[in-house]
C-alpha cells in the first residue's frame, strides 16, 4: 500500500509541475495583465465607484434584498465567496510565503492580487451574463457555462462549440474532486488538529475500537452534524448563515491582528521596509513572486495567490452567479471587492503579525530557525505564536477557533460549488445525493493524516483553473463591451445607451424593457 501512495505521490508530483509551472502560471498572469488593460485598470481609474458601490454600500437596502426566488442578495452572495476564500490560506498560508521566500513574498501577493482583482471581475460579470434558470428556479452559473455558451456558443464554428463543452465538462469534473479535497476534507483536517492542539492536547483517550482516534472523531462528528444543518439547506441557508459569520470572523480576526501590531509598533516600519527591500532579493525568488527568471517563485506566490482570494480559479463565480443582480458588471465590482478584502486587508494583517512576531529577521530576510525551534514554532503555527506571544496561552486559542470558523466557511462555500458542478454534470436531483456524501466526507476529513489528499486537490484546482482562464481570455473582448456598456450609462450618464444584461435574446429585451420603464 505504501509502495502505490508512493507512486502516486510521485504521479500527481510531476502533473502538478507541468499544470501548474509549464501552463497555469503564466495563464493567470497573462489573465490578470489582459483583463486590467483592455477595462483600462478599472480597479484604480474607477476605485471611487466600485469602493462605493460594495463596501459604501453595505448599509443599503439594495445590497440585501432577497425578493427573486432562487436568488440571493448581493452582499450574501460575497459573503458565501469569501467563506471559502478567506481560509487557512490567510494564516499558515501567509506565513509559508514568508518561512520561504522571504519578507518581499508579500509584495509579490499584492501584485498579484492587483491584476487578480480584474480577472475575477470579469469571471462575475461573465458569470451573471451567462447564467440560467434550473428547474427549481435557482440561478446556476459559474465557468461552465460560459465556456459552453461563449467560448462555445451557438454561433461559433463546431470546433469552438466542441471545445467548449469538453472544457465545460473538464472544470465541472476538476470543482466536484476538488470540492471533496481541498474544499472540505483538507479544511476539516486543519479543523481537527488545531482544535484538538488547543484544547486536548492533555486529553488521553483510548482509540475506538483500539484503531479509530477517539478525539477527532468526535470532532469529526459534531463539524458534521452542524454541517449537515447548513448544507443540506441548499445556497440560501449557507448564504444566511455566510452573511453572519463572515464579517464577524474577519472583523475580529484584524481587531486582533491589529492590536498585535500596535504593540510591536516600533517593528512597523522595518517591517515594511522589508517588504520593498527582500521583493526582488533571493529569498523572494525561494518564495513565489511573478517573472520568468523566479521559477520556484513564481510558483509558490501564485499558488498561495489562487488559494487565497481564488481569483482565476472560476470557483467563486458559482456563488456569485446566484445574486440577485441584473447587471454584470454590478456583480464584477464585488469581486474586485473579494480580492481586495482577502489579500490587501486580511492577508497583509497576518504579513504584519508574522513580521512583527520576532521570528523573522528584518535584517537578512531569514526565518530564526534556532529560536523557533526552541520555541516549537513552524511556519504552520507562527501565527497563533505570534498571538500568544500578546495574549498569551488565550491568544493560541484565539487563533484555533479562528481557524475553524475560516476553514469551516470555507467548506460550506466549496459544498456550493461542488453542487453546482454535480447539476452541470447530472442534474438536480444528483445534487441532493451529492450533499449527503459531502457531509459524510467531514468526517473522513478528521481522521485523515496524509497529506496526498491535499496535494491531489492541488492538483485538481490547476485543472479548474486552465480552461476558466481560457474561458475568459476568449471572451475578453466581451468583457471590454460589457465594462464599456456600465461605464457609459452608469458613470459617464449616457442615456442613449441600451443596457447588456444577458446573452439570451429574450431575456435581455425582458431586462431592456423594464430598465427603461424604471422598474428595475
Amino acid at each position: 500500500m505504501e509502495e502505490f501512495v508512493n507512486v502516486v505521490s510521485s504521479v500527481n508530483d510531476k502533473v502538478n509541475g507541468f499544470v501548474w509551472v509549464k501552463i497555469g502560471l503564466w495563464l493567470l498572469i497573462l489573465t490578470g495583465i489582459i483583463m486590467s488593460c483592455i477595462t483600462g485598470f478599472f480597479q484604480v481609474t474607477h476605485i471611487g465607484h466600485w469602493m462605493k458601490k460594495t463596501v459604501g454600500g453595505v448599509f443599503h437596502k439594495s445590497a440585501h434584498n432577497k425578493n427573486e426566488q432562487g436568488s440571493v442578495s448581493q452582499f450574501q452572495a460575497l459573503c458565501t465567496a469569501l467563506a471559502a476564500t478567506i481560509g487557512t490560506g490567510n494564516i499558515a498560508g501567509v506565513a509559508a510565503a514568508i518561512v520561504i521566500g522571504g519578507p518581499g513574498a508579500v509584495f509579490w501577493m499584492w501584485v498579484a492580487a492587483f491584476f487578480g482583482m480584474m480577472t475575477n471581475y470579469s469571471e462575475n460579470i461573465l458569470g451573471i451574463f451567462f447564467r440560467r434558470k434550473n428547474k427549481d428556479g435557482e440561478w446556476s452559473g459559474g465557468p461552465m457555462y460560459y465556456l459552453q455558451d461563449g467560448l462555445g456558443g451557438k454561433d461559433k464554428p463546431k470546433a469552438f462549440q466542441v471545445i467548449g463543452k469538453v472544457l465545460a465538462i473538464l472544470f465541472s469534473i476538476c470543482a466536484f474532486l476538488a470540492a471533496f479535497g481541498i474544499g472540505n476534507m483538507g479544511q476539516i483536517n486543519k479543523i481537527t488538529i488545531n482544535v484538538q492542539s488547543a484544547f486536548f492536547s492533555k486529553v488521553n483517550v483510548p482509540p475506538i475500537l483500539g484503531i479509530i482516534p477517539t478525539i477527532p472523531f468526535c470532532i469529526g462528528i459534531f463539524i458534521m452534524i452542524i454541517g449537515a444543518t447548513i448544507i443540506i439547506g441548499g445556497v440560501k441557508r449557507i448564504a444566511a448563515v455566510a452573511e453572519k459569520v463572515v464579517p464577524f470572523m474577519a472583523i475580529l480576526y484584524v481587531i486582533g491582528a491589529l492590536v498585535i501590531i500596535c504593540y510591536h509598533f516600533k517593528s512597523v516600519g522595518p517591517a515594511f521596509l522589508s517588504i520593498f527591500k527582500f521583493a526582488f532579493g533571493a529569498k523572494a525568488i525561494a518564495g513565489g513572486t511573478v517573472g520568468a527568471m523566479f521559477k520556484l517563485a513564481i510558483t509558490q506566490g501564485c499558488k498561495r495567490g489562487v488559494f487565497s482570494n481564488e481569483a482565476g480559479l472560476g470557483s467563486s463565480v458559482m456563488v456569485h452567479s446566484n445574486s440577485d443582480v441584473k447587471e454584470p458588471v454590478k456583480q464584477g465590482l464585488w469581486g474586485i471587492f473579494e480580492v481586495f478584502a482577502d489579500t490587501f486587508v486580511v492577508c497583509s494583517m497576518t504579513a504584519l503579525v508574522v513580521l512583527t512576531s520576532g521570528y523573522i529577521d528584518l535584517e537578512t530576510g531569514n526565518f530564526m530557525e534556532e529560536l523557533a525551534l526552541a520555541n516549537n514554532v513552524s511556519d504552520a503555527n507562527l501565527v497563533a505564536k505570534a498571538f500568544g506571544g500578546v495574549f498569551g496561552p488565550a491568544g493560541e486559542m484565539f487563533i484555533a477557533v479562528a481557524i475553524f470558523l475560516f476553514a469551516f466557511t470555507t467548506v460550506l462555500g466549496w459544498s456550493h460549488y461542488g453542487s453546482k458542478a454535480v447539476e452541470y454534470l447530472l442534474n438536480e436531483k444528483a445534487v441532493i445525493v451529492y450533499r449527503f456524501i459531502f457531509v459524510l466526507f467531514m468526517v473522513v476529513g478528521a481522521l485523515a493524516t496524509s497529506s496526498l489528499a491535499w496535494d491531489i486537490s492541488d492538483t485538481f484546482n490547476g485543472f479548474m483553473m486552465i480552461p476558466n482562464l481560457i474561458g475568459v481570455l476568449s471572451l475578453a473582448p466581451l468583457v471590454y463591451k460589457l465594462t464599456r456598456n456600465y461605464t457609459d450609462r452608469k458613470i459617464k450618464g449616457k442615456t442613449d445607451v441600451e443596457p447588456m444584461l444577458s446573452f439570451d435574446p429574450d431575456i435581455q429585451k425582458e431586462h431592456a424593457e423594464k430598465v427603461a420603464e424604471g422598474a428595475e
